[in-house]
């Protein structure tokens, strides 16, 4: 396993985060495809084994489920101080008034309530999950601040949003001498570039970190198109971001297995070594329902697609409709 730092922070995170949405109680989650507890924490314990130290969640997985997974399986399986717990706060998690959000009332509530179920007296990083076009970013930066400041979080981050958003968000906290966001987690792979644009120059000018989802882009850039599993069936927000675009898309899928083919190695791992050469990225956040992926994962880092190659799965690409951000 590789190790880099996290944007401009001291903090050590593994090359490839574990992504945890695939893990909670299903009945309890539009995702009708995620693991319960027992199919979960072999996939933990695997991610540990293989040196990964990153885990990311959120509140919201499987109406919080996925963090009391999470939270057991770590605690079982691992040294806290060794270990990177991040999570998230805006989804709705009751009805009602204040059940969603980035009021100060609804992330001072929120982060007590993922501590308790993470079984950790705090996280590592602590991300807002969308920007919240209700609440003053103002007061959500000083609720953040707060929070690390009462210890409850070592660092916070961002995801999924515009550059104007984010650089708005920075220049608040720099401004008022509050706690900096320190990563972006944003919508990034090979079938969706459009974070090149603004985000990414942005991250790296700011010294921000960038841990991406979806960068397989749920699967389609590891299988046949006619390939179909339980998730390509049931995953109404994947079929939202990648269906529209799926013939355009199919070039660029194409190639990466022509290169997998060429390196004699799953397509996973083309995907992401398209990923961790893009710089500023720090770490793709990788999902996953088979603990043998994971190890396909891992094996992207010994990987280095040469410039000709990287020109080549990139040259299709086309725009897209902002996904993600909106």
């Amino acid at each position: 396993m590789e190790f880099t730092k996290l944007g401009n922070t001291g903090l050590d995170v593994s090359r490839i985060c574990l992504g945890c949405m695939s893990f909670g109680v299903a009945e309890r989650w539009h995702h009708h495809w995620v693991l319960d507890e027992e199919g979960s924490r072999p996939i933990i314990k695997k991610a540990l084994e293989l040196g990964i130290n990153f885990f990311d969640t959120a509140n919201v997985y499987a109406d919080g489920t996925s963090e009391e997974i999470v939270g057991r399986a770590l605690k079982d399986y691992a040294n806290r101080d060794e270990v990177v717990i991040a999570t998230k706060v805006f989804h709705r998690m009751h009805q009602g008034p204040n059940g969603a959000g980035l009021s100060r009332k609804a992330i001072l509530s929120e982060i007590d309530k993922s501590l308790k179920r993470l079984g950790t007296d705090y996280v590592d990083l602590y991300q807002i999950h969308r920007w919240d076009y209700t609440t003053p970013i103002e007061e959500t930066m000083e609720a953040l601040h707060d929070v690390v400041k009462a210890g409850k979080a070592r660092y916070i981050g961002a995801s999924a949003m515009y550059a104007w958003q984010f650089l708005k968000a920075l220049h608040v906290a720099e401004k008022n001498g509050w706690t900096r966001f320190v990563s972006m987690q944003n919508h990034l792979n090979l079938i969706y570039r459009e974070e090149e644009r603004e985000m990414l120059p942005l991250c790296r000018d700011e010294k921000i970190g960038v841990i991406p989802y979806s960068p397989l882009a749920s699967g389609r850039l590891t299988r046949d198109r006619g390939e179909r599993t339980h998730r390509s069936d049931t995953d109404q927000v994947q079929k939202m971001k990648y269906d529209a675009m799926a013939d355009a898309d199919q070039l660029i899928v194409d190639r990466v297995a022509e290169l997998a083919e060429k390196h004699g190695v799953p397509r996973t791992r083309i995907a992401l070594s398209w990923l961790l050469q893009k710089q500023p990225v720090t770490a793709p956040i990788v999902g996953t329902t088979k603990a043998s992926h994971l190890e396909d994962a891992v094996g992207a880092l010994l990987l280095k697609l040469t410039p000709e190659e990287i020109a080549y799965v990139e040259e299709p690409y086309v725009p897209h409709q902002v996904v993600g951000a909106n």
